[in-house]
């Protein structure tokens, strides 16, 4: 118990610090950027110069760096992320109307990805070779070639434009029902192809690395031994093939969250869904820096989050790596221990 609570203090402090490091690259990075901030959170029509600006507004003060970042960090940790500099909108109102459209693509798209990444890894791991894992790689060639863009497109203009099977953008809510558009059953209709369209390429890239993991976990020397003992191909694929198999897709999850999200921004651009990839890009092309460190803070701690959960995953799934931690705790108390004089016994006189 000690050895995990040591474990997840030492992660939580890393954790603290990279998220410090990145809201500060990102803070440096825009006052950088050439161009006046003044202006451009005022717009680049305004007939007032920039000295004026600062005048008329006490709130807008031009503080330095330090200043503003350790400001910006005092507000984080109440809870305040601050209003943006163009709409004068709380960023936390803004965040929270946006980020339930990107989780339900990346909840659902993740959904897509994992049923077709499992069964085509695992039946073309068991069958190489075969017909059926010649089809699962030309699934996997396509899905890791093309962009998430793109099979956006493709989709939309096939189901949507020319079958009309189902709508080409737009989102409703799952919460709220009206007549025209809402409720469970509206908000899956309308993204049915954001959630394919996100889960394919993943799933491409999951499936080889699930097909590689497995065809080398069958090739091990314990798998070799439960044949030669007549365990059967199931109960060997059951209780010693994936679990060892898990463990590598398992570190790549923790890996490609970022990645996710990235590929979430431009299927969402595609279908025109109000999340945060319309919200990042406005913010960006107005440089509204309250905006952008919001959602700065909203990924980056969804991705530090998810990497520590896959890290108190680990030790769960593989018992060696419980036990290099023991050891790794272990070591020290016995090399002191070790040094320790031992005390002489006391001789009567």
């Amino acid at each position: 118990m000690t050895t995990v609570l040591g474990y997840l203090i030492r992660r939580l402090g890393w954790a603290v610090v990279l998220f410090l490091i990145v809201t500060l690259y990102t803070y440096v990075l825009f006052f950088i950027l050439p161009g006046n901030n003044q202006t451009v959170r005022r717009g680049f029509r305004t007939v007032q110069t920039p000295s004026s600006l600062r005048n008329d507004t006490a709130g807008d003060e031009r503080l330095s760096l330090v200043h503003e970042y350790g400001t910006f960090v005092w507000r984080l940790v109440h809870g305040d992320l601050g209003n943006s500099r163009v709409t004068r909108e709380p960023v936390t109102e803004m965040i929270a109307r946006a980020a339930p459209v990107t989780g339900s693509l990346v909840l659902g798209g993740a959904v897509v990805w994992l049923l077709l990444a499992f069964p085509i890894g695992i039946l073309s791991a068991l069958r190489p070779r075969s017909l059926l894992d010649r089809a699962g790689m030309v699934f996997v060639l396509i899905g890791i070639s093309a962009h998430p863009l793109w099979i956006s497109l493709v989709l939309s203009y096939i189901f949507g434009f020319q079958l009309a099977f189902t709508p080409i953008g737009g989102y409703c809510s799952v919460f709220t029902a009206t007549e025209a558009c809402g409720g469970p059953v509206q908000w899956a209709y309308h993204l049915i192809l954001p959630w394919i369209a996100f889960g394919v390429v993943f799933a491409a890239i999951y499936a080889r690395m699930i097909r590689a993991s497995i065809m080398e976990t069958l090739d091990a020397e314990h798998v070799r031994t439960a044949r030669a003992f007549g365990m059967s191909e199931w109960k060997i694929l059951k209780s010693q093939v994936l679990r060892n198999a898990l463990l590598p897709i398992v570190t790549m999850l923790g890996m490609d969250v970022g990645i996710a999200f990235s590929g979430a921004i431009f299927v969402e651009r595609a279908f025109g869904l109000p999340g945060i990839g319309p919200l990042l890009f406005g913010s960006l092309a107005r440089r509204d820096l309250p905006v952008i460190l919001g959602i700065v803070v909203l990924v980056t701690t969804a991705i530090l989050l998810f990497n520590l959960i896959v890290d108190l995953l680990y030790p769960l799934l593989d018992p060696r790596v419980r036990h290099i931690q023991t050891s790794t705790e272990r070591a020290p108390r016995r090399a002191r221990k070790e040094r320790q004089p031992e005390r002489a016994p006391a001789t009567s006189p």
